[in-house]
């Protein structure tokens, strides 16, 4: 539906306590507050084996393509693991092979949103590297991202964002992947895609 685009988001830890996650959450609501319909998958209830081109795909797996193929929009959340994306995020990413399967393969056309937590300052290495991946799966990547420093002090430990600059610069970066998502249900392609081909 064009005037509520349907934003799905990816990301967390394997850790009980996620401030990845927690932040993934508060950027899907800023769109929920733009009428976007949001999906979260965790990574740790995903619970995924490590991928392999010859295993046949969980079901999780397929409930996620699912949500992705029907989705104009999302929202990756990955902490910082020894300056990159944790395993566990990069081992989901890496079974969205299985969208090569679909009608329109991988996520071509669809934004992303990055964010990423980090116990010190280096989280904008998270960001490249989900960069990366977002090129390597024909989406456009938003411009304006979110590498949050010393995560452990903007999140309490039930996930409650205890800085408000933070929460609000989340609920900012939902409210835009919303705001580019609505143009390709609306357009086919968002600003970014034509800023890509003037470039």
């Amino acid at each position: 539906m064009a005037g509520q685009p349907h934003i799905v988001g990816l990301g967390g830890s394997l850790a009980e306590r996620s401030t990845s996650l927690a932040a993934l959450r508060l950027a899907l609501a800023g769109a929920e507050q733009e009428d976007a319909t949001t999906d979260v998958f965790s990574i740790r209830d995903l619970d995924l084996p490590l991928y392999d081109v010859g295993l046949v795909a969980p079901p999780q797996i397929e409930r996620l393509c699912d949500a992705i193929e029907s989705c104009q929009g999302m929202i990756w959340s990955s902490p910082l693991y020894h300056g990159s994306v944790s395993g566990a995020f990069k081992n989901a990413i890496d079974w969205l092979q299985q969208l090569t399967k679909r009608d329109v393969p991988y996520l071509y056309g669809k934004v992303v949103g990055l964010v990423a937590t980090a116990g010190g300052v280096q989280g904008l290495n998270v960001i490249n590297t989900m960069e990366f991946c977002v090129r390597g799966l024909r989406a456009y990547a938003v411009p304006l991202v979110l590498p949050i420093s010393q995560a452990y002090q903007a999140f309490d430990a039930a996930g409650n964002v205890t800085d408000e600059g933070v929460g609000s610069q989340l609920s900012r970066l939902g409210v835009e992947v919303c705001r580019a998502a609505r143009q390709v249900a609306e357009n086919g392609t968002c600003d970014y895609a034509e800023q890509a081909q003037v470039t």
